[in-house]
């Protein structure tokens, strides 16, 4: 007698990539996001794709390059050669979030551009991580001679003036100047897997709320649901997402754990009345 196991479904799929941040295999799950609106996705094809374009960059590279050479030909290869840069026609296309779509048409927004880059430079033996700075995720190339910054969208380096005069907007904003003000390289520490995936996840859940597109917002909030199983306010806002599109249980059930779960948050007493809502409008819709 065979035992039927069924496959698992794109979010249980997604589980099992994230479920500890030892071995994270980042550009596997960042490949997996595209699967809730290509749901005949093969991720292996994917990470295929990908394990191709670094043979190619490789066969440029004499096995003794230095650092700093293999830098330079994976910028002319990335950026020139494959001409990957920035989709300024339309930012906010969620394909810009998909890998898949990303390595077809050779744009994207910098967080996406970026996953890429840094698994060809980790092929590469280069050490490179991503920098989750304000408003702009951006690579850190650690050299023989001191530090790259590199800026995904363009594939510009940026001196140290530059990204102090990117940051004013976002320290004037939050009242980080004068005596409040810290040092440039707070805002250049390394991001790890799960925050990487976190940000490309807000960023699509962001598109969708702003397009009102209550689907595919909660498939996102599923997704970071499972990423960040403690951050109470993803409960929150699949919650609200839930109500917004009149599925009620369910968004009874994610604002009753957010209240449940939280004791100072500003918007307590707003949740609470919502509920107070979603109960009222339960009761005249039961027969």
């Amino acid at each position: 007698m065979s035992l039927s196991i069924p496959a698992p479904t794109a979010l249980e799929y997604f589980g099992m990539l994230v479920q500890s941040d030892e071995q994270f295999p980042l550009l596997e799950a960042v490949a997996s996001l595209a699967q809730d609106e290509y749901p005949d996705l093969d991720v292996q094809q994917v990470l295929g794709d990908v394990d191709q374009l670094l043979a190619r960059v490789r066969r440029r590279l004499p096995a003794d390059a230095a650092p700093l050479q293999r830098l330079r030909v994976l910028n002319q290869f990335f950026f020139h050669d494959l001409n990957f840069g920035g989709n300024v026609n339309d930012y906010y296309d969620p394909d810009n979030s998909y890998l898949n779509a990303v390595l077809r048409t050779r744009r994207g927004i910098p967080i996406s551009l970026a996953v890429l880059w840094l698994e060809l430079a980790q092929g590469l033996n280069l050490h490179a991580r991503g920098v989750s700075f304000p408003g702009h995720f951006m690579i850190k190339v650690t050299m023989p001679k001191g530090q790259v910054v590199l800026d995904p969208f363009t594939g510009r380096s940026l001196s140290r003036e530059e990204l102090v005069e990117r940051l004013e907007p976002y320290k004037r904003g939050h009242g980080l100047v004068g005596e409040f003000d810290v040092p440039l390289g707070l805002y250049l520490q390394p991001a790890s897997p799960r925050e990487i995936i976190s940000r490309m996840l807000r960023n699509l859940k962001e598109i969708h709320h702003a397009q009102e597109d209550w689907p595919r917002a909660i498939a996102v909030q599923n997704r970071l649901v499972v990423l960040l199983p403690d951050a109470w306010g993803e409960f929150r806002d699949r919650g609200l997402a839930h109500a917004a599109q009149g599925s009620v249980a369910q968004a009874l059930r994610d604002l009753e754990i957010y209240l449940a779960n939280v004791e100072d948050a500003l918007d307590l007493e707003v949740i609470g009345e919502r509920c107070a809502e979603l109960r009222r409008a339960a009761r005249r819709g039961a027969p």
